[in-house]
């Protein structure tokens, strides 16, 4: 397994690679996401099915990466609405940079991953683009205000999507984060209505616990989801 830093469209990106990569997994990460990219890379690669992970630096977290404006949940720091700039990155410039640079395959399956608001921001994403094969949404912030009347008015472009929760997460006396397991629950249930490859998986603890084990669970699972539906088109194919 190997790791390097580089500079892509002005922001770092951290790119850890095993094997001749046959997935590349995209993720948003702050500082202490970066702190446990080898950890988390380390548990993907007990698969054995080589994949490059490129984790792309998020400089400010509730802007960069909410899909609207909404107030604040906890302390004075609001959420902005740039996530539409973040994705437009992320499928203009820091894909095909990536996919060049380390001479990936053109059709690649790319899987879009991360964790809290970056979960959030992943989730979003699959409603606006077909770029992405899976969706691995580790505690997504789906108590984000609006969210769950979006998700409920749309139909996800992306057709296989993990979800995860801490089992202690909805345990808080924050009024709006109280209502994430419910919400998660719902989202679960709406996904797999609306003919969505999906799973809901509940990790012990809170929402500060083991984000790089969460991380690469849900990786892993679109990784063989992904393999599991190409078996299934083969045999098909085969009959």
């Amino acid at each position: 397994m190997t790791k390097e830093s580089h500079e892509i469209g002005g922001g770092r990106c951290d790119i850890i690679s095993f094997g001749e990569p046959q997935f590349l997994l995209l993720q948003p990460v702050d500082e202490h996401d970066l702190d446990g990219l080898e950890r988390e890379a380390a548990l993907i690669a007990e698969m054995n099915i080589p994949f490059a992970l490129a984790a792309f630096k998020i400089e400010d977290w509730n802007r960069e990466l909410s899909p609207w404006d909404a107030p604040p949940a906890f302390g004075s720091q609001g959420f902005g609405r740039d996530a539409p700039r973040t994705l437009a990155f992320a499928e203009r410039v820091l894909l095909p940079e990536v996919i060049e640079r380390w001479k990936l395959p053109e059709h690649i399956p790319v899987i879009l991953g991360g964790y809290s608001l970056a979960a959030l921001f992943a989730l979003w994403s699959a409603y606006q683009t077909d770029t992405f094969s899976a969706i691995a949404a580790a505690s997504p912030s789906v108590w984000f205000p609006g969210w769950m009347e979006y998700a409920e008015r749309h139909i996800p472009k992306t057709r296989c999507i993990y979800l995860s929760l801490g089992d202690r997460e909805e345990k808080t006396k924050n009024r709006v984060m109280s209502t994430v397991g419910d919400r998660i629950r719902a989202q679960y249930e709406l996904l797999g209505s609306q003919g969505i490859a999906t799973a809901l998986e509940w990790n012990e603890g809170n929402h500060f616990r083991d984000s790089d084990v969460r991380c690469a669970k849900g990786f892993a699972w679109c990784v063989d989801s992904i393999l599991h539906r190409k078996r299934t088109e083969d045999d098909s194919a085969n009959e």
